[in-house]
């Protein structure tokens, strides 16, 4: 008897050891060319030496693609690359050589500027960066709606990442709460307003699409909320309920070639590659945490990494980015998109994709 429990012990033991190996797979043994840390050192190397786009500020795009690449020189440890980054950056403080092109509106796509000097100051503890990252994020709140909201709030979907990551790095880099308990309001209040019982999101409650990357910021916004938030912020499960319904309703989207489209729910739309890097950052980093189910979400996140790794080119520029959308009570608005190519709106997140794979395998 006592051998035979020994047997069934031992066979335990090897089953827990190859689901956690099976685990491990999904985000390692990466065909050639597509290893995190191989793309992810091509686009943040890239980055350093791209022209500004868009706007003659600079435009939030750029600031989300200036936070992938400072993530991932921190997390592979090149120093030289994150001084690169610091040394682009500096010019656009205040009094800098290119302080003209700091954005000016009390605006949600310009206040994002934030995150920039507050990952640097997280990185360099230095004091200067600190100060301006937190300028931008108090500003933000400096007249907050009655109902606690912030007065930048408009209900589009693309807030949910670009609003609440400014606040989300001005807790990261102070640890002060009121920065995170603004966030998880600020969520809530969006998921109650946008989120469909599919678990997709409307581009605005008048604006009844569900467009890709519009999606796409939500996906990695609650990712990256979720991260942060504790186990018992009164919060957290509302947010974690929105954020689980829509993985769900995405793995059900996704194409068999991995990528999702500009319009999600629309199978005549082009395979759209902003979008799709997000919803594997998404799902990557649900996996990573345990939020969701690995033996399904693994699987989808490693075919979405390896699908939109085949849309950069040999300029390191992403391929197939949706031009910037505003938003618009027409479908055909919408299936007549441009596709862009080395647009920040597809550089950055396949840079967040790249970060989280590598933390992921060094968790």
């Amino acid at each position: 008897m006592m051998r035979l429990n020994l047997m069934l012990f031992g066979c335990l033991l090897l089953g827990s050891f190859a689901a956690a190996n099976a685990q491990q797979d999904y985000f390692s043994n990466w065909p050639a060319g597509t290893s995190p840390q191989e793309v992810g050192k091509q686009l943040a190397d890239h980055f350093v030496t791209s022209p500004h786009q868009y706007t003659k500020t600079i435009h939030y795009s750029e600031i989300c693609t200036w936070y992938g690449a400072l993530r991932f020189a921190a997390l592979t440890h090149d120093d030289a690359l994150r001084d690169a980054l610091i040394k682009r950056f500096e010019p656009l403080m205040p009094g800098g050589a290119e302080a003209e092109r700091r954005p000016q509106r009390r605006h949600v796509d310009d206040s994002i500027f934030g995150v920039a000097p507050l990952e640097i100051a997280r990185q360099t503890r230095d004091d200067k960066f600190l100060k301006e990252g937190l300028w931008w994020a108090d500003r933000q709140w400096e007249n907050p709606q009655p109902d606690g909201l912030s007065a930048e709030t408009r209900f589009w979907i693309d807030d949910m990442y670009m609003l609440t990551m400014l606040q989300l790095e001005a807790y990261r880099a102070t640890g002060d709460k009121k920065y995170l308990d603004r966030d998880a309001h600020e969520m809530v209040a969006y998921l109650d307003k946008l989120q469909q019982p599919n678990g997709l999101f409307y581009h605005a409650p008048d604006v009844k699409y569900f467009w890709g990357r519009g999606d796409g910021w939500v996906s990695a916004g609650m990712a990256e909320m979720l991260s942060e938030l504790p186990e018992n912020h009164p919060d957290r499960a509302r947010i974690m309920k929105g954020y689980k319904l829509m993985m769900s309703s995405l793995l059900k989207y996704q194409g068999k070639d991995g990528m999702w489209r500009e319009l999600i729910d629309k199978d005549d739309a082009w395979p759209e590659s902003s979008s799709s890097a997000m919803f594997a950052y998404g799902m990557i980093m649900g996996v990573k945490h345990g939020w969701l189910d690995a033996a399904t979400y693994g699987p989808a996140a490693r075919k979405a990494w390896i699908a939109v790794v085949g849309y950069v080119d040999q300029n390191h520029d992403v391929t197939q980015v949706c031009e910037g959308t505003g938003k618009k009570d027409s479908l055909e608005y919408y299936y007549q998109r441009k596709r862009r190519t080395g647009d920040f709106h597809g550089q950055a997140p396949v840079l967040w994709s790249a970060d989280a794979l590598i933390s992921a395998g060094v968790k």
